[in-house]
């Protein structure tokens, strides 16, 4: 029987911030220990019973008045959806099991009514719980579970704290050596305190001691298939019946990148659905789709929080594509993808402008690297463009809320352009003599000057670009008497800008055939002269950079188009024309992964999930690749030229 101990019960009201500092202090065997049983004995639902094993204890006070009391201790022996998330097995576990803690206490006295007090004490002391269990029980702290009656309480506080819904117990507790089914199955959370935890304490996870052979997944084979996809490659009725079989060999090359059988089921899952005739391409329509109600929540949890590889999948996906359509001579191509969005919520979304839509408006900003060659087409790498004001402090919350790794810095388009160029350069996978992107990146001389010096860069530019077309004197102009005086060099004659030499009729244009495409040849009235691009501009303070092509092409559409291009003086015009249309293939890839692969469909907010949904979807799209040079039809590079 608990002692009766007086406490103060005047209510507490206002914001967490009124309160604080707040004292947590840790009353194991100490003189505040038997109040810190009583309360939790008197207010808490389920009372309280002595722990065994390894436990802290917090009290919670302001200015000596009890708030909250909180207490961590082991963790639960078997927790299916816990067990299946981190996917370790029975011996895994054994090693594993006593670096994750359970919250197993949680209580605010009935008359305290801070708001947000509760997600501030899961939030403080978990970071202080890093420190006090290594000091007391010499075991780092990686995870911590909870377990919430969901027939009295939401999880609120705890989805708050940023903890992750794994899903609902089964029922059963432990009585004695067995465990009993009571029926009362309350929801699991779980709150991960290093997210390098596998590699502080590496184990097997689900990795049998003998090799299995892969299972086929069954799923792969049901005839849902998008008709556009089988109409592109010419698939007869027949041929339908192989690619199931097909698909399930293309996503056997991913297998290592899963920890356990759940990763897999969910992300080939979702790759079939990307390439069925589900109207909607994003968590809930394929997971209801293939798995049901019961496969929604472990579907968003996959993309959110799954620990598979995703670094991995990409590489093996990359050595892939590399191995499908590369040649020396290839292209890597830049470019931008944006996604229009209505609400502010998700990753990423900011008013800027939207490619798609010509205008202003809220939207995600993606910008890709793609690869293009004699031999074929497909996308190499993909980075979510991170407004600058998502650093700022009004946007920490959503920061957080979105997941985004701290070591996540504010990065240009441009910047995140060359880092992928260069890492695709660098990796040895996609050998490439020319790099081309579209104006926003062909303006920028930063980019340009960011480029792989043994690549030539094919640039498209606005048509109010400033070029000289032939090197001008530079020196300081006189003084024509009136005005300030002009004491800086400057370029004696004034630019001019390529739509002017477009329009200029003493420069004639030449017809050309630029290539092949699938409905003939890619005819042009094509402008191809020397000039000077312009470096330095202050003011009207010009100065002449380096010699360059300007590639000019208007199309029968009566489209013009304009390029610079740092190709040597003596290269010939033919390989130039060919150039002319290699940029365009990464504008295929969006065009094919947004009409029928849902690449603009990602309704997930965290920054992993937009990441991976994107993976995904290029995984998807290069099994298309292989699936028409399969059939041998549409599979050439030239079709998305045209």
């Amino acid at each position: 029987m608990k002692k009766e101990l007086s406490l103060d019960t005047r209510p507490l009201t206002g914001t967490v911030g009124e309160y604080l500092p707040l004292a947590i202090t840790i009353v194991n065997r100490g003189e505040l220990e038997p109040l810190w049983d009583y309360m939790v004995s008197k207010y808490h639902y389920l009372g309280y019973n002595n722990m065994i094993g390894p436990r802290i204890k917090y009290l919670v006070t302001h200015n000596g008045i009890p708030v909250a009391a909180l207490s961590y201790n082991r963790a639960s022996l078997k927790v299916g959806v816990r067990d299946s998330f981190i996917g370790y097995d029975e011996d895994g576990k054994k090693i594993f099991l006593k670096h994750i803690v359970n919250n197993n206490r949680f209580l605010i006295l009935p008359w305290i009514k801070i708001k947000n007090l509760a997600s501030y004490l899961l939030s403080q002391t978990l970071k202080t719980l890093k420190t006090d269990w290594v000091k007391m029980y010499d075991t780092i702290p990686l995870l911590v579970e909870t377990f919430v009656d969901s027939a009295k309480y939401k999880g609120t506080c705890y989805k708050a704290a940023n903890w992750l819904y794994l899903g609902e117990t089964q029922g059963y507790s432990k009585v004695g050596n067995t465990f009993v089914y009571h029926g009362n199955k309350k929801a699991v959370y779980l709150y991960i305190l290093n997210k390098d935890y596998k590699l502080l304490v590496p184990i097997p996870c689900h990795q049998p001691h003998k090799k299995r052979e892969r299972v086929p997944n069954m799923m792969l084979n049901i005839p849902d298939w998008n008709p556009t996809i089988l109409e592109e490659a010419g698939i007869t009725t027949d041929e339908v019946k192989k690619l199931g079989g097909m698909l399930d060999d293309y996503l056997s090359i991913y297998d290592d990148c899963y920890t356990h059988m759940g990763q897999r089921k969910n992300c080939e899952g979702f790759i079939k659905g990307i390439l069925s005739n589900i109207e909607r391409k994003s968590i809930e329509p394929i997971a209801l789709e293939y798995f049901g109600e019961k496969g929604v929540r472990p579907m968003q949890i996959f993309f959110k929080a799954s620990l598979m590889d995703n670094a991995k999948m990409l590489d093996i996906y990359k050595s892939r594509l590399s191995s499908n359509i590369t040649d020396p001579d290839g292209m890597i191509n830049t470019d931008g993808c944006d996604f229009p969005k209505k609400g502010k919520a998700s990753i990423g979304v900011s008013r800027q402008y939207c490619g798609i839509l010509g205008k202003t408006e809220n939207c995600q900003a993606g910008v890709f690297v793609g690869y293009s060659s004699v031999k074929g087409y497909g996308l190499v790498d993909r980075r979510l463009y991170l407004p600058e004001k998502w650093f700022d402090g009004d946007h920490q919350k959503l920061r957080e809320e979105c997941e985004v790794p701290e070591e996540i810095k504010f990065k240009t388009k441009v910047d995140l352009a060359s880092e992928m160029i260069n890492d695709a350069i660098a990796s040895g996978k996609f050998p490439a003599k020319w790099i081309g992107c579209d104006s926003f990146f062909g303006r920028n001389k930063e980019f340009l000057a960011s480029l792989p010096d043994k690549c030539f860069y094919f640039a498209d530019i606005p048509e109010n670009l400033l070029v000289f077309t032939q090197m001008p004197e530079v020196g300081i102009p006189e003084s024509s008497g009136r005005g300030k005086k002009c004491t800086k060099e400057r370029a004696l004659a004034n630019p001019v800008s390529v739509s002017s030499i477009a329009k200029d009729d003493s420069i004639l244009w030449q017809k050309a055939i630029l290539g092949e495409g699938s409905k003939g040849p890619i005819i042009a009235d094509v402008k191809i002269l020397r000039v000077i691009d312009v470096e330095d501009i202050t003011g009207k303070n010009y100065l002449p950079g380096k010699e360059q092509w300007l590639y000019i092409r208007r199309y029968t559409d009566g489209k013009t188009k304009f390029s610079l291009c740092n190709a040597p003086k003596d290269i010939p015009l033919q390989e130039l024309h060919k150039v002319a249309i290699m940029r365009w293939p990464i504008e295929q890839c969006f065009e094919e992964c947004k009409s029928y692969l849902g690449m603009g469909h990602c309704e997930a907010r965290s920054w992993s999930a937009w990441h991976k949904h994107m993976l995904f979807v290029m995984v998807a799209h290069l099994f298309i690749i292989e699936m028409r040079q399969s059939f041998k039809k549409n599979s050439n590079f030239d079709n998305a030229t045209s």
